[in-house]
């Protein structure tokens, strides 16, 4: 088992920055990617930035260039960068652990892009 607990969201206005935390516990010696997803209202979940564990990287087309992922293995965090939030980056965003076999999940954060 893996436990994921996200952390970071808000409010903030159109430009702005935030930075999520995803702090993984359990099982993480299984972990093969972990990656933030969001979910905004009415919308199916889509996939904003992954990375895997030997550190390569990938990014929804719409978020290039403005959001960071990166993962710090000493404290079993994975943390994205966000910039230059525009309003369509309001959503619920969760953290996502992969070991081949089972998807885990934390309970999401709200980001709020609005002035």
């Amino acid at each position: 088992q893996v436990q994921l607990v996200e952390s970071g969201g808000g409010l903030v206005q159109p430009g702005g920055s935030l930075r999520l935390s995803c702090a993984a516990s359990g099982s993480i010696f299984s972990i093969v990617v972990m990656a933030w997803y969001r979910q905004a209202p009415g919308k199916q979940r889509e996939l904003v930035a992954a990375i895997t564990r030997g550190g390569r990287v990938n990014y929804a087309d719409s978020v290039k260039g403005r959001f960071t992922i990166s993962r710090d293995n000493a404290k079993n965090t994975v943390y994205l960068q966000m910039n230059s939030l525009k309003p369509e980056d309001t959503a619920v965003y969760y953290c996502n652990a992969n070991n081949l076999r089972v998807d885990y999940w934390g309970q999401g954060t709200e980001v709020t892009v609005s002035s």
